[in-house]
């Protein structure tokens, strides 16, 4: 079942601001004006629950001043909606999610926890609210922690099983991913090559999509590998979910969505992961460690 919202926020208190619709002003990439979301539940192939959700943030960019007052209130409420959001999604993944943050997804299934957030704050102050958090939870730093203006990686011991965070800065901003195994075999199909990765590719939205990773280009219909977020599914080699079997290390990912521009990112990756790659609202990539 997925459940989406999409986040535009109505004010009806600003459109009687119909004269000051028309002042030019100097444009302004200004607050968060709505959040779309998406959420995924099914039941593994080990009948355990298995979640997923995802949310970017929109952004209002305006021209005139009454439009500028409507992006104003518009951010407000989105803000206040994104603290509950957090906290809906940081109680359903079982993992601290810090704030500010422009994308987001999570994962809650029998054999990992994880996070994926995307954030303008600085790598420090993104690493000092996870040190804290993951503390407070009763987590473990490992020796071996590895800190650096642009990058951090530390292991964690925890009750659950191991844990790693691990920071990158790129394109301004601070991409944390965060992710604890549980101690649970995992389920067959899911697991990468020994000293791999593995990378399956979906597309959730209405119009077809156009996913290149490095040199290799795949095509994608409307919804086609959604289900990547299944456990069943993606386990299975019968599902029309593309899968690639890659080298550990940095690899380079352009999307293009019918009727949006392209983006393009650094998707970094280690040895023995599986990751998700959703095409989400407007061509947004959406990262998801599966494993």
């Amino acid at each position: 079942m997925k459940r989406r919202m999409l986040g535009i926020l109505l004010v009806g208190s600003l459109v009687a601001a119909t004269a000051a619709m028309a002042i030019p002003v100097t444009p302004d990439p200004g607050p968060a004006d709505g959040i779309d979301v998406g959420w995924y539940r099914s039941t593994g192939l080990d009948t355990a629950v298995d979640q997923t959700w995802w949310a970017t943030r929109n952004r209002c960019v305006p021209d005139t001043l009454g439009e500028r007052l409507i992006c104003g209130a518009l951010g407000y409420l989105a803000r206040a909606a994104g603290r509950t959001f957090e906290a809906k999604m940081s109680d359903d993944a079982g993992l601290p999610l810090p704030a500010g943050w422009d994308l987001m997804t999570t994962k809650n299934a029998s054999f990992i926890r994880s996070a994926h957030v995307e954030t303008p704050l600085d790598l420090a102050a993104v690493l000092d609210f996870y040190r804290a958090s993951l503390g407070q939870r009763g987590w473990t730093e490992t020796n071996g922690a590895v800190i650096a203006p642009d990058r951090a990686e530390i292991a964690f011991t925890t009750s659950d099983g191991p844990a790693t965070l691990r920071l990158v800065r790129q394109d301004n901003k601070t991409i944390a991913d965060l992710s604890l195994r549980k101690r649970w075999s995992v389920t067959a199909g899911i697991a990468p090559k020994p000293g791999q990765v593995k990378l399956m590719l979906g597309n959730e939205t209405d119009k077809a999509a156009v996913i290149t990773v490095n040199e290799r280009t795949v095509r994608l219909a409307a919804h086609a590998g959604e289900k990547l977020t299944h456990t069943d599914d993606a386990a299975s080699e019968k599902s029309d979910i593309p899968k690639l079997d890659l080298p550990p290390g940095k690899h380079k990912i352009t999307v293009k969505a019918e009727g949006s521009a392209a983006r393009s990112r650094e998707l970094e990756i280690a040895a023995n992961e599986t990751w998700g790659l959703l095409v989400g609202p407007d061509g947004a990539p959406l990262p998801i460690r599966l494993y």
